[in-house]
């Protein structure tokens, strides 16, 4: 099957939005075995993009469009899709019953012009988007396929992981079947190093990463007649994998990690209490996005100040002066005040420069020390992060999470 890919919107023509979508739909349809030709930007120019639709029918099997379904005037591509099948616009009742108990919900008046996204071509498949107000919508006609999805790529993505691909697969006399990994402490251009003789080699299975801030999803695809079939190509490849990247690996679902180590620490029944000084309270607001974490979160203070160091978690005055508040000393230090103030089962401490300003040649920006205790054991790690000041707290948070999995797996 040939596939192609068109993005719709003037922000991504100039410029304005990066067009990760693009990237993200090209490997979701190699994955399935259909090869992408062509990919398109036009502006929010209906002519344009008329244009761009009577070239793509033509030569392609299967058209994704992205972008130009909100309520907008500029909001065209359902229309314009319409219009060259031939098809009449008609309200779709259920989705317009659902913009309804979305703004009801959030005690707002829905404007007259939201109307328009629930107008659908006649005949259309409705795709649900349960991020936001924008359906999908999926038209077979003449053994093509239009695919038409919202742009924001928090719609646009679990809309057709568990859609979109799953009407793919059913289109194929073949079967897939997928293996998940999630992995920290590699960054995906290591990992792609880590696998690059298998990765130049894919055929059947297929490998593809998924990049955000220091995690990655891997994602291996297999296709066969039959599951069994599948499951052994993808057993082959499962253990050569799991060898190369060993503990890295976190999660063979796609969960995120601090929900995964939200999860362990709940199901471990073990209480937390952190210090967090150049994180500043972003490893705790991550943890309290799981439902449920209050059972074993005990209590986190930010200790920006050598003041807050030592009223609140006992640092020495005499430390902070001979090693300084980023130092492994003073790390240990608040582990242990917060393990004499709180008594729980496990305690979380970071302390670092994360710039741009602050460092020295002796302590450059990027120098950070996390530190985990557990029981009678304290450990304190030294590490140095390339980047700006987000990346640096980002990356610590990260590394304070991968250190309580690490502790709560081997329990």
């Amino acid at each position: 099957m040939k596939g192609e890919i068109i993005n719709v919107g003037t922000e991504i023509l100039i410029g304005d939005i990066l067009n990760t979508n693009a990237q993200f739909i090209a490997k979701e349809l190699s994955s399935a075995g259909i090869s992408v030709y062509f990919q398109t930007t036009v502006g929010d120019n209906p002519d344009r993009l008329m244009s761009v639709l009577k070239d793509s029918i033509k030569r392609s099997d299967l058209i994704i469009l992205t972008g130009g379904l909100g309520p907008t005037q500029d909001d065209l591509t359902k229309e314009t899709v319409a219009k060259l099948l031939g098809l009449e616009m008609e309200m779709h009742t259920e989705s317009y019953d659902k913009m309804m108990s979305f703004f009801n919900k959030i005690a707002s008046k829905m404007t007259q012009n939201n109307l328009k996204q629930a107008y659908m071509p006649v005949g259309a498949h409705i795709i649900p988007n349960e991020n936001g107000t924008a359906p999908g919508v999926l038209i077979e006609s003449d053994e093509k396929t239009i695919i038409m999805l919202p742009g924001p790529p928090r719609e646009l993505i679990p809309m057709f992981r568990d859609f979109v691909m799953i009407y793919l697969h059913g289109k194929s006399p073949d079967k897939f079947y997928s293996n998940y990994y999630k992995v920290s402490g590699i960054g995906e251009s290591a990992l792609e190093d880590m696998l690059i003789d298998i990765i130049d080699k894919q055929t059947n299975p297929t490998i593809a990463t998924y990049a955000k801030p220091d995690e990655v999803l891997l994602r291996v695809t297999a296709n066969a007649k039959t599951e069994d079939k599948a499951k052994k190509l993808l057993d082959e490849m499962d253990s050569i994998i799991t060898d190369r990247l060993k503990d890295n690996i976190y999660a063979r679902e796609d969960i995120s990690l601090n929900n995964l180590v939200a999860r362990l620490l709940i199901d471990t029944n073990t209480t937390i209490s952190l210090a967090e000084s150049c994180t500043g309270g972003l490893i705790t607001s991550r943890l309290t996005e799981t439902s449920g974490i209050s059972k074993c979160l005990h209590s986190a203070i930010v200790c920006y100040s050598n003041d807050s160091k030592e009223k609140y978690l006992g640092v020495k005055k005499s430390t902070l002066e001979k090693y300084g508040a980023v130092s492994k000393e003073c790390a240990e230090e608040m582990l242990r005040g917060l393990l004499e103030n709180n008594n729980t089962d496990m305690a979380i401490a970071t302390t670092g420069i994360a710039g741009p300003t602050g460092g020295t040649e002796d302590k450059p920006v990027g120098l950070v020390y996390v530190g985990i205790a557990y029981g009678d054991v304290i450990q304190v790690e030294k590490y140095n992060i390339s980047g700006n000041r987000q990346r640096v707290q980002l990356k610590t948070a990260n590394i304070a999470l991968n250190l309580i999995r690490k502790q709560l797996v081997n329990l």
